[in-house]
C-alpha cells in the first residue's frame, strides 16, 4: 500500500467508529523488523471530517477495486457522529 492511497477496512473496531467497510487514506507506513507492516490511517466522514486516525496492521486493510461500491455506516440515535 502506498502513501496517501486508498485502503478499505476488513475489520470492525466500534471503540474507534470504525467499520467493515470504511475507507481510509494511508497517511504513514510503519515498518519494524520481523512485524508486519503498519499503516497510519485516517478515515473521513463524507463531509471530509476526520473520524479517527489509526494505525492497523497491513493485514486489516485491501485496496479498493473497481468491483467496489462506496457505502455508508448508518449510526443509530445517540451515537457520536
Amino acid at each position: 500500500m502506498k502513501l496517501y492511497s486508498d485502503v478499505i477496512l476488513l475489520c470492525n473496531f466500534p471503540e474507534e467508529g470504525l467499520y467493515a467497510a470504511d475507507i481510509g487514506t494511508v497517511v504513514e507506513q510503519h515498518h519494524v523488523k520481523g512485524l508486519e507492516t503498519g499503516y497510519s490511517v485516517e478515515f473521513f466522514d463524507l463531509l471530509g471530517n476526520t473520524v479517527a486516525v489509526a494505525t492497523l496492521p497491513g493485514s486489516y486493510l485491501r485496496s479498493p477495486t473497481s468491483a467496489g461500491i462506496p457505502t455508508a455506516t448508518i449510526l443509530s440515535e445517540g451515537d457520536d457522529p
